[in-house]
């Protein structure tokens, strides 16, 4: 739904998990999701490798760039879009209170054009 590819490892469609879900995520050089929130779910990322720009806030004011050895915690409720400005492939390890892959995602397409890119 976000726009990106993820690999679910740990989910409750593939092992039965009831309060966890873990994937692994590459982002592709110059790709992006689109904004984003996970009601009612945290969110915990650690970059394996490169680095991803994170916009976040409300109106995606708050801007972060993790590397790899990094970590980043999204409250729940938070608006969020990662993307990759590298020419390099960005991995990481995502872990979510939310044991269904997708079934917390809201899009915001109003905020996409916040973001440049």
């Amino acid at each position: 739904m976000q726009g990106l590819s993820y690999f679910e490892g740990i989910a409750a469609e593939t092992v039965g998990a009831t309060g966890i879900c873990m994937h692994l995520l590459t982002i592709p050089p110059g790709a992006r999701a689109k904004a984003h929130l996970h009601e009612g779910h945290e969110t915990a990322i650690y970059v394996l490798s490169g680095e991803a720009h994170t916009w976040f806030g409300e109106r995606l004011e708050e801007h972060v760039v993790v590397r790899a050895g990094e970590m980043f915690y999204i409250p729940a409720g938070v608006p969020h879009l990662p993307a990759n400005l590298s020419d390099a492939p960005c991995s990481a390890v995502i872990a979510r209170t939310d044991p269904k892959g997708q079934e917390s995602v809201v899009l915001l397409p109003e905020l996409d054009a916040l973001v440049p890119g």
